[in-house]
């Protein structure tokens, strides 16, 4: 089950978009220096593809991305709510993940995805905007491969 406590349109978080950003919590990371700790614990409303969809609805227009921030904690319900808004809209919004996993689960499903970010915070190696950072973003291609665009975070 995913839960999200916040949302807001975001500009740098995924390069070129303007994106919806929905913060889930019931995080299971717990990375050391976290800067949003408040989305360890279970708090929020349910997040299930209707309320996305109604979400991005009132955004309709404005955003080109609606991205989930967190959800490893259900990762099949990520793909899942991300794939329903892509039929949705016929593929024009695009979609993205922030997963703090270093890794993506066995079951990914690239086609509900135009971007995923993998990679736990830690703190000594830095964030996305930093060259040493361990995290990764990416843009998935329509076969299914991986472009690694973490070089447009960087300052």
């Amino acid at each position: 089950m995913l839960k999200y406590l916040t949302y807001d349109i975001v500009f740098q978080e995924f390069p070129d978009e303007v994106t919806l950003a929905v913060n889930l919590s019931l995080c299971p990371n717990k990375c050391p220096g976290c800067h949003s700790s408040i989305l360890l614990g279970d708090v929020g409303e349910v997040l299930d593809a209707d309320v996305l969809i109604s979400l991005t609805e009132k955004y309709k227009g404005e955003i080109t991305c609606v991205a989930l921030m967190g959800g490893d904690n259900d990762p099949q319900a990520v793909g899942q709510v991300l794939a329903a808004v892509k039929r949705h809209y016929g593929g024009a919004l695009k979609t993205g993940w922030y997963s703090g996993r270093q890794e993506l689960p066995a079951d990914f499903n690239p086609a509900a995805f135009d971007y995923v970010k993998v990679g736990p915070y830690r703190e000594a190696l830095g964030a996305l905007k930093d060259r040493t950072t361990n995290q990764r973003f990416y843009r998935v291609e329509p076969d299914g491969s991986f472009t690694d665009l973490t070089h447009r975070f960087w300052r």
